[in-house]
């Protein structure tokens, strides 16, 4: 991958999705974080982030109401609206509608979460993929955006709603992408059989596949992306580090939200050994992996302080040799074809 250049607005590139007029920067920026994921994100930090994704080219922002209970929405609503619009890409999600409850039924978990997010229970997730509900989710995004527009809307893990979602929730979309209500549409899940059928079935424009590309797990190599490739339909890969165990492989690491397990915390740090032999930090290769293969537009990261977009940018920029992927291929840490067609594909300035 070429180091990129330039700054502000043309610092870094972008790929159109599905070939057309959809644009999202090689970098988007996963706002879950922002709808206090796990623990507290404060308004004032929360705000500092976003702008340092502004200014380092970052123009994609993807939420959804399941974040924080509408948190996220809210907070990158408010961060992006003195912004000019046509200036970037905003993505949100459809599938849970947010529920109030009323204050004798508002309890959180046994962690004092709600389902992983640190916000007050104010609201309950209810599934719903049906046509009326994905239409009423995409109103209620807009309010709690302020927004004017979504750009593109996501199917939100329809895992075990198949059935509606393929039979009411994705005509909709269709719908909606008709009426120019959304730009552009697609689903997003971290298993890799569904998100293959909307590309094979269906019209999307992108899929939003987390988890299943990494230097850890490349899943997505068996049907995802040859389909995706072979239809000329976009996937946006997130979760590269898994997590946390391919940012910072050490006991107690995280990997799919669970502590990672004794076998994959040994093969990240042989993982790293590798990338490290080659003056690559690990973080690097996790990030600039999902490119080596043609069918990727970009991929997603989440962060929840400026520091941490700072370092995602300077990632991105390092000049990762050739000779990293084949050791990596050699010590059979990495498959065969693990990147495809052994070229770098993006992102290019």
């Amino acid at each position: 991958m070429a180091a990129i250049n330039g700054t502000g607005d043309d610092r870094m590139p972008r790929t159109g999705l599905g070939g057309g007029t959809v644009e999202i920067t090689a970098l988007s920026f996963g706002a879950a974080a922002l709808g206090n994921l796990f623990r507290t994100v404060e308004p004032e930090r929360a705000a500092a982030t976003v702008d340092a994704a502004w200014d380092i080219g970052i123009r994609s922002f993807d939420t959804a109401p399941h974040y924080g209970l509408g948190l996220s929405e809210r907070r990158l609503g408010a961060a992006l609206r003195l912004r000019p619009r046509d200036a970037y890409t905003l993505s949100t999600k459809v599938g849970r509608l947010l529920d109030p409850l009323p204050p004798g039924a508002r309890t959180a978990g046994p962690d004092g979460l709600s389902e992983g997010f640190a916000v007050p229970a104010t609201h309950r997730r209810r599934w719903d993929f049906s046509a009326a509900g994905v239409r009423r989710s995409i109103e209620d995004s807009l309010d709690r955006l302020g927004l004017d527009r979504i750009d593109i809307a996501y199917l939100h893990d329809p895992d075990d709603h198949a059935e509606a979602a393929f039979r009411e929730g994705y005509p909709e979309l269709e719908r909606l992408r008709a009426e120019g209500v959304v730009r552009a549409i697609g689903a997003g899940m971290n298993r890799t059989a569904m998100l293959t059928r909307f590309v094979r079935d269906t019209d999307v424009d992108v899929v939003l596949c987390a988890g299943r590309h990494t230097l850890l797990d490349q899943s997505a190599l068996d049907d995802l992306l040859p389909a995706a490739a072979a239809r000329g339909r976009s996937v946006v890969v997130g979760g590269v580090f898994n997590s946390g165990l391919l940012a910072d492989p050490r006991p107690g690491a995280t990997y799919d939200y669970t502590t990672a397990p004794p076998d994959l915390l040994d093969r990240a740090l042989r993982i790293e050994a590798v990338t490290e032999a080659h003056g690559v930090p690990l973080r690097a290769a996790a990030l600039h992996y999902p490119f080596r293969h043609p069918a990727v537009a970009g991929v997603l990261i989440g962060a929840r302080t400026p520091d941490e977009v700072h370092d995602a940018a300077v990632q991105l920029e390092r000049e990762i040799p050739d000779a990293l992927w084949a050791d990596l291929r050699e010590r059979s840490l990495l498959p065969g074809d693990g990147d495809a067609d052994g070229t770098d594909h993006g992102p290019r300035p």
